[in-house]
């Protein structure tokens, strides 16, 4: 392969790669549409139809389904980890602190991400790579402190610990991914059936059973399974092993701020002048942040 088609297929890795972002924007507006369902059983639910969905794709394709199921048990462990282990983690932070500030302290990943970048094998951290993410998390900063007082109270220290835990379990993942490159992204419906499982483990031993009130809640919850909780995990598998890391990292930080604009518009927020802030900061961090990668077509 070329060096311009090894730069255009990394370039196609990475837009598919940021596709993971925008619909992981649409979590928190799907999630406050399922109030009547606890977390792990929610968890459990989304995490089913993510896994079926990948079963339906491997029967129409004509694979056998278990040779999807046989991987290395490295690549069970790296899987389980991140998707199993993030949001296992994530909850717990939610129960033991605050949310505003287990949520800020969780998106730490997307500048982790860039920082840990650096550890694969012929990526080099530039400057703009690091004030872009740097800028991004002032924007997140901004946007989850303008929606209350943050203050941190060491009454939640295993709370915060936790949601540090979050943020390290999710970018190590994504950045040990790369190291697996070698295992095709469709392990990942392995991974959501095995995230499954032990989630349906978990409400089963934690939670007491309450299934969606209505249609609506049927279908965020489905909505859920196939786009933040399904297709999501897929593409961005796929960008961590093929794109551009550190441009993926910076970014994530889009996320949240998606998320918050998502939320205005179906009248569950409201824009405000920190918004604004936060919004200029994070697009100017993302412009920033993958400058090479669109002045180079991802080449160094």
């Amino acid at each position: 392969m070329t060096a311009s088609n090894t730069a255009r297929a990394k370039l196609r890795a990475t837009l598919i790669g940021t596709i993971a972002i925008w619909l992981w924007a649409a979590l928190a507006l799907f999630t406050t549409l399922t109030p009547s369902v606890p977390a792990l059983q929610l968890t459990a639910m989304t995490f089913s139809l993510s896994a079926l969905a990948a079963v339906a794709m491997w029967l129409l394709r004509g694979d056998g389904v278990l040779k999807h199921f046989r991987l290395a048990p490295a690549a069970w462990a790296l899987g389980i980890f991140g998707l199993f282990g993030y949001h296992a983690l994530y909850f717990l932070a939610l129960k033991l602190a605050p949310p505003l500030e287990a949520s800020l302290i969780n998106y730490l990943w997307p500048l982790l991400i860039v920082l840990f970048s650096a550890l694969l094998p012929g990526e080099k951290l530039r400057w703009f790579h690091l004030a872009g993410a740097g800028l991004g998390l002032a924007g997140t900063v901004i946007l989850i402190a303008g929606k209350g007082e943050l203050g941190f109270d060491w009454r939640y220290a295993a709370g915060y610990a936790a949601a540090f835990a979050c943020a390290f379990t999710w970018s190590s993942y994504s950045v040990l991914s790369r190291r697996f490159a070698t295992v095709p992204t469709d392990a990942v419906g392995a991974f959501c059936a095995a995230t499954a499982l032990l989630s349906w483990i978990g409400h089963v031993a934690f939670e007491t059973t309450s299934w969606p009130a209505d249609t609506a809640e049927w279908a965020a919850v489905i909505a859920l399974g196939l786009g933040p909780v399904g297709l999501a995990f897929f593409c961005w598998d796929h960008g961590m092993k093929r794109g551009d890391v550190r441009a993926l990292g910076t970014m994530a930080y889009a996320a949240p701020l998606l998320s918050t604009l998502l939320l205005i518009v179906f009248g569950q927020g409201a824009l405000t002048l920190p918004v604004i802030a936060a919004c200029a900061l994070i697009i100017g961090g993302a412009v920033l942040g993958t400058a090479d990668l669109r002045s180079h077509g991802g080449r160094r």
